[in-house]
């Protein structure tokens, strides 16, 4: 019994990671709305996603909005519904989207809300 409750808490520990934006996890960020901005990447159908809750970043350092894995790589989601799914599964709630055209290419902008438990 002792055996199978450490394989289960190893397994669990190396299934489950921690998505961080700016070194602060996704679950922990402490504010009331977040903006996803998605933008597609140059010949690929995936999005790059960096995400605005009002953190100081530095100047001309776009890395630091976005979202990084346990071993610190960059998140890279399949569609902004993908973005919305993580979101979703992290604590928050769509409000709003917009899209702006720049150039020939589209940066979708959805604000996300926390739900309150």
């Amino acid at each position: 019994m002792k055996s199978l409750l450490l394989i289960l808490s190893l397994s669990t520990t190396l299934f489950s990671f921690s998505q961080t934006v700016n070194g602060t996890p996704v679950k922990d960020i402490n504010v009331e709305y977040i903006e996803i901005v998605g933008r597609g990447k140059l010949f690929s159908t995936k999005l790059s996603v960096e995400i605005d809750f009002g953190q100081h970043n530095k100047v001309f350092n776009m890395k630091d909005t976005q979202i990084r894995d346990a071993d610190g790589k960059l998140t890279v989601f399949n569609s902004m519904v993908d973005a919305l799914n993580f979101f979703g599964t992290n604590g928050y709630t769509f409000q709003q989207a917009y899209t702006i055209t720049v150039g020939n290419s589209n940066v979708y902008h959805f604000l996300m809300r926390k739900i309150k438990n």
